[in-house]
């Protein structure tokens, strides 16, 4: 596989700011609401910690999940409300949606079973559905379903789907057609992807399509096209692969093959972070990677679809961090990148858009990034960036949690 360097390459080596969680733990996830970025700490903290974007000063922290908080996103509107929602999983069996003003729970649903840990989320377009996947009980990993105006009980549960843990539940979103809002992609270590009707109480006939890798999954979501969709998964292996709407597997790769060595420069990636849907790529994909040194690299391809199209590097983010980069979170309006690792730093970094020339005034464009305590930002619609949609799940590995 090759790895070509795009003509717009930048390598980027100062962050904007950067600051630490307060107890020196794991930064497990990112997501942005408002004017806030929101990180998710490690245990034993497992603290939800939002920061101002202008400063990142921490401004709130919510206690999280015990145990562990396992996932952590931003949905559009939940139950009825027309706010952005902060929603978190856990170990013990909750799924959260916070107010992010009072600091409590504005939702909590509970599973009426055993408490199973609920390893990840997501809530429908309408706000109407919420969607959990937990770990193997037993025989068993269950997704669940709840309608958030009666969060007590789960609406429906599914339990044959998946054969392992359930590492991934995403519902297709911003589709034309309001029956297609009620899809949900999930994803297991069981090697599995699949699709289902949320709306379905019988699970046999709830199930749509099935897509086998064969390997552990840890990550997986859709790819949104002009005018049709796909699906990205990512393995325990730091394999990647690609799927048809039909969960007909397209591409199979792994994602440390292609690497540069020429000019002086070099990149090889040790792991993959995540993925994140973007209009900035011909695929619709950015993929973005880490080296155990703590760098991360932006990567496209031409047509994600084709193993035989060429991966492009677009950028590359240096000297932020030492060791694992665990999260990123790419605001596109902004043309800002997040990042949160191991070692317990959040930092924010400028990132050109693939394909646009770095000849422009890069002193204009500094300052204006130095300067992320503007109006602008300050008066932040969270209806500029659908980070429902937009925004990463984060690396999961299995080291300590």
């Amino acid at each position: 596989m090759s790895l070509l360097e795009s003509p717009s390459f930048e390598t980027i080596s100062s962050a904007i700011k950067s600051t630490t969680h307060p107890d020196g733990s794991y930064v497990l996830a990112l997501t942005s609401l408002g004017n806030y970025y929101v990180s998710s700490a490690s245990a034993p903290s497992n603290a939800i910690h939002l920061f101002d974007k202008s400063s990142l000063q921490r401004v709130q922290t919510l206690k999280g999940h015990e145990n562990a908080t396992t996932a952590l996103r931003t949905v559009r509107g939940i139950g009825g409300s027309d706010r952005h929602t902060l929603l978190s999983a856990g170990k013990d069996g909750c799924v959260i949606g916070w107010d992010e003003r009072s600091g409590a729970p504005s939702i909590q649903m509970t599973t009426s079973r055993r408490s199973p840990i609920v390893l990840s989320c997501d809530a429908s377009h309408d706000g109407l559905t919420v969607a959990a996947g937990t770990d193997l009980q037993k025989d068993d990993a269950f997704i669940l379903y709840w309608d958030p105006r009666k969060p007590a009980v789960p609406l429906r549960v599914h339990g044959s789907t998946h054969s392992d843990d359930i590492t991934a539940v995403h519902f297709l979103k911003n589709s034309p057609s309001p029956t297609s809002g009620q899809i949900l992609l999930s994803a297991s270590t069981d090697g599995l992807v699949s699709t289902s009707n949320s709306a379905e109480d019988d699970e046999d006939e709830a199930v749509l399509n099935v897509g086998s890798w064969g390997c552990s999954i840890s990550q997986a979501g859709w790819i949104r096209g002009s005018s049709t969709n796909h699906v990205w998964a990512a393995s325990d292996m730091e394999t990647f692969s690609c799927w048809s709407n039909e969960l007909d597997m397209l591409q199979n790769c792994d994602i440390r093959h292609p690497s540069v060595h020429n000019h002086g420069r070099t990149w090889v990636t040790d792991y993959m972070i995540t993925c994140q849907n973007t209009k900035r790529s011909d695929s619709n994909l950015a993929v973005f990677v880490g080296s155990n040194e703590g760098d991360v690299a932006l990567l496209s391809s031409s047509n994600v679809t084709d193993s035989s199209a060429p991966w492009t590097i677009n950028s590359v983010w240096t000297k932020g961090h030492t060791g694992v980069v665990r999260s990123v979170l790419w605001d596109e309006n902004h043309e800002i990148l997040v990042t949160g690792g191991e070692d317990s730093k959040i930092s924010t970094w400028h990132c050109p858009i693939p394909g646009q020339s770095s000849e422009f005034d890069k002193s204009a464009r500094d300052e204006s990034a130095m300067n992320m305590d503007s109006a602008i930002l300050k008066r932040e619609r969270d209806d500029e960036m659908d980070i429902s949609e937009s925004e990463p799940e984060g690396k999961k590995v299995k080291r300590c949690s």
